[in-house]
């Protein structure tokens, strides 16, 4: 037997025919992952909505606020949730293809192993890709954002001094109290009571607004009136159409806007400023971090190729591969619990960084090992002795 030479129409057009169905399998393959990564963020996001609550419930804020502060947290929990969708996805839609035979008919039809499986690893590279892309640029950016957001909030005089219809006790002897607050920030009938050395002061005014005058904030009431009762018993009675209430003294000067680990530059974890008592303290963990911004996109391409080793790396069953899938979801979870335990571990001794390469990359070349190490049966054209084309098992 022998191959015949393809002529040069004929093998256009079998490869475009190859292309159309690896287009085919793409999509097929696609669509579950998205989905399943899409499930996942919206999960993320419920879990980190409820976690912001105080937001509202402590701190004042508007709803806007924590809408905000929850979506800037999803890029950080990317690097747990691209590779989870990207395994379940793949899994869901190439155990479907399997047992609907479509992928043995690729197979049948002469495809290689690696043209069968091109497509999923097509998409696993994509999903590094961006996995690292986000984990360079736009983790640190949203982290940032979102650190400030929450330094704003827990800053906020507005919020931690004024609160509809209570009295709010703040530090150093001072009572608000506010009838109502309407949605331009507007403060209606207020009243602020002083205890000092020199006596009590109480205000007293129709509206007010929480503002700055010359970089300090101060609370400017209008239309109202004060009255100061002195040690010796003289009570003073002032009334005003606008007065300005420095409110610096009242704000708590021991918050001050750090930024962790997370919302560090890639740069800043690598060379960090040896100058700073916090960074020089915290060299080792700043250089595990920058190490697992780079080595996590890795896992993508790890839990693709122990999904592909579940599903297309063994024989055809028409029962389902349940025992091969249950296998691969354990080893995937191992794997990834070691990569954090060596990230922990790296912040006590730098060599072990290499670690967090090497775990996710040996575990991907055992996976495609197992994958091209089962023959599969797929026929190519020879012809027989009278010309004829025949198919032959490879």
């Amino acid at each position: 037997m022998y191959y015949i030479p393809a002529r040069s129409g004929a093998s256009n057009a079998f490869t475009r025919h190859m292309t159309l169905i690896e287009r085919y399998l793409f999509r097929q393959i696609l669509g579950p992952i998205l989905a399943a990564v899409a499930a996942l963020a919206a999960v993320a996001l419920l879990s980190q909505g409820l976690r912001g609550l105080d937001l509202i419930v402590e701190r004042g804020q508007s709803a806007w606020i924590l809408i905000k502060v929850t979506a800037l947290a999803l890029p950080q929990l990317m690097t747990m949730i691209l590779p989870i969708g990207v395994f379940v996805g793949a899994l869901l839609s190439l155990n479907r293809l399997h047992t609907e035979q479509e992928i043995v008919v690729c197979f049948a039809g002469g495809m290689s192993r690696w043209r069968v499986i091109s497509p999923a690893v097509r998409i696993a590279v994509f999903a590094a890709l961006i996995a690292l892309a986000v984990n360079i640029w736009v983790q640190p950016l949203a982290s940032r954002t979102m650190r400030e957001q929450l330094y704003a909030a827990r800053t906020d005089l507005a919020a931690t001094l004024v609160k509809e219809g209570e009295f709010v006790q703040a530090s150093k002897g001072l009572t608000v109290y506010t009838q109502s607050i309407d949605q331009n920030g507007l403060l209606k009938n207020l009243f602020i009571s002083v205890a000092g050395p020199d006596g009590q002061t109480v205000y007293t005014a129709q509206e007010g607004r929480i503002t700055k005058n010359e970089g300090k904030p101060v609370l400017l009431m209008r239309y109202g009136s004060s009255q100061e009762f002195a040690k010796n018993g003289v009570l003073n009675f002032l009334s005003f159409d606008e007065y300005a209430f420095d409110l610096s003294p009242y704000m708590k000067n021991d918050i001050y806007l750090r930024y962790k680990t997370s919302d560090r530059w890639l740069h800043e974890l690598f060379f960090p400023n040896l100058q700073d008592q916090w960074e020089q303290r915290d060299q080792l963990k700043l250089l595990a971090e920058g190490h697992a911004r780079l080595s996590a996109p890795l896992y993508n391409i790890t839990f693709m190729a122990l999904a592909l080793a579940a599903v297309v790396g063994g024989g055809f069953s028409r029962v389902g591969y349940g025992r091969r899938i249950a296998g691969a979801a354990g080893i995937a979870a191992v794997t990834r619990i070691v990569g954090f335990g060596i990230l922990a571990a790296c912040e006590d001794s730098a060599w072990l960084n290499i670690l967090q390469y090497l775990v996710p990359a040996v575990t991907a070349w055992f996976a495609f090992r197992a994958l091209f190490r089962q023959r599969v049966n797929r026929y190519v054209p020879v012809a027989s002795d009278q010309g004829a084309l025949m198919p032959s098992a490879s």
